[in-house]
């Protein structure tokens, strides 16, 4: 079967290749398709803001593990619990661990990742599912999540993410899972019937959602670089003459690429996540001084609060190369002559008021009383309303003719209603 559709494929790409046309290659992820996608899968954000890599790989595998930990007790299926692991690690090469917390993201991708699958689960049901994961470790009695103001924000909080991670992922969701492929890879390869070989490269597979593979390589590169390695280690010979992974449009070195993700995955220590979070913290504390002092020096305050002055040699009169020898007199300048004549006319004014009669005292006194509204008689009362005063009484007018109407229609309605029954009586 192997060699048949090998045989298929290369007449294919032969026809193609005689006709002008171009193999394509499969599909990458949605991260790889451009040099600016690229630049952020190797200069992540966090790194951006103080976090080390190893912190970072860390962050991810042990925020990855709790979503895996939380769908088995919310009793999701495995394709919804790698979505939300996916919908994670996607998020984070978008946002920063420093500026968004990994908890309520992870919640908040679980929470998504059901919805997605057509597996909906509720807020609580997570938030109780991560507080029992948080505080069941070393601990045999379990206290329950008291619903108090701090679940209330909680949930507020994993509500917001839900959109934050909607909004930076463009709502691009989708996700293609290598399950199916890989099962369907082995059939091609007639090893799947080796329950073995299929369990052992299933586990693989679940392990490197906990990488950032699925970002820079397609799901059908993944699972021929699960069945590669998972070959590798129970020692099954696979064919080689032509290699086998060529029929499926993958190349050797990104499979080795991705064993060597998925290998690293092993002997990385076990940090857990409480103490990841707190060296987060102290990021975050670093970064929120740095900027608060890149701000204060913006405005040109300096660490003590006292402004900046310029440099001596922008307002000092003696650095001016143009600068007269011998001294000038003083020239007054124009405003203190305006200063000096609005000085003059108030004395003028104070002396004509002093010699003012007593009328013309009365009448500034009644010019300085609040003045009184006097209506006339003459003015109608339909110029003084407002616009929609009058749209208003326009309006109840023509309800009222309306109202009218429709009484008269209904007293004709009785009346033809009243000689109907009085010539049914004659009638009968």
């Amino acid at each position: 079967m192997y060699l048949s559709v090998l045989h298929r494929r290369r007449r294919r790409s032969s026809l193609l290749s005689q006709s002008g046309d171009t193999v394509r290659e499969g599909p990458r992820s949605f991260l790889v398709s451009s040099n600016r996608q690229l630049k952020r899968l190797q200069h992540s954000p966090s790194a951006g803001h103080g976090l080390s890599a190893d912190t970072e790989e860390q962050l991810r595998m042990r925020s990855c593990e709790l979503i895996q930990a939380a769908g088995i007790l919310l009793r999701l299926p495995q394709v919804a619990m790698a979505t939300g692991q996916i919908l994670f690690q996607r998020f984070y090469y978008c946002k920063s661990f420093v500026r968004h917390c990994a908890e309520i993201v992870a919640m908040a991708c679980v929470h998504l990742a059901s919805k997605i699958e057509e597996e909906p689960r509720r807020v609580r049901d997570v938030l109780n599912v991560f507080h029992h994961l948080k505080h069941s470790k070393g601990k045999m009695t379990q206290v329950p999540m008291p619903l108090d103001s701090s679940y209330i924000n909680a949930k507020a909080q994993v509500i917001k993410a839900e959109r934050r991670v909607l909004k930076e992922l463009g709502f691009c969701v989708h996700v293609k899972h290598p399950h199916k492929i890989i099962v369907m890879y082995l059939q091609v390869l007639e090893c799947e019937k080796n329950t073995k070989l299929v369990q052992t490269a299933w586990n693989y597979m679940n392990d490197s959602l906990r990488t950032d593979v699925f970002l820079r390589f397609s799901a059908e590169t993944v699972a021929c670089a699960c069945i590669y390695l998972s070959a590798r280690t129970l020692q099954i010979p696979l064919p080689d003459q032509p290699p086998w992974f060529l029929l499926f449009s993958a190349s050797e070195k990104d499979l080795k690429e991705i064993c060597g993700r998925i290998l690293r995955l092993y002997s990385l220590p076990n940090v857990s996540l409480t103490s990841l979070l707190k060296e987060v913290d102290k990021c975050r504390l670093d970064l929120d001084a740095h900027d608060t002092k890149a701000k204060l020096l913006g405005r040109g305050l300096l660490g003590v609060g006292t402004p900046t002055l310029d440099a001596p040699s922008r307002f000092s009169p003696a650095s001016k190369p143009g600068s007269p020898a011998l001294p000038q007199p003083n020239k007054e300048s124009p405003l203190n002559q305006v200063a000096l004549k609005n000085a003059c006319r108030k004395l003028m004014n104070g002396d004509e008021k002093r010699r003012g009669s007593r009328s013309d005292e009365r009448r500034e006194k009644r010019s300085m009383s609040p003045a009184r509204r006097r209506r006339s008689r003459s003015v109608s009362n339909s110029r003084s309303l407002s616009p929609t005063h009058r749209q208003k009484i326009c309006r109840r007018d023509r309800e009222r003719e309306r109202e009218k109407e429709r009484e008269s229609r209904r007293e004709c309605m009785r009346e033809r209603e009243r000689g109907r029954r009085d010539e049914y009586s004659r009638r009968r």
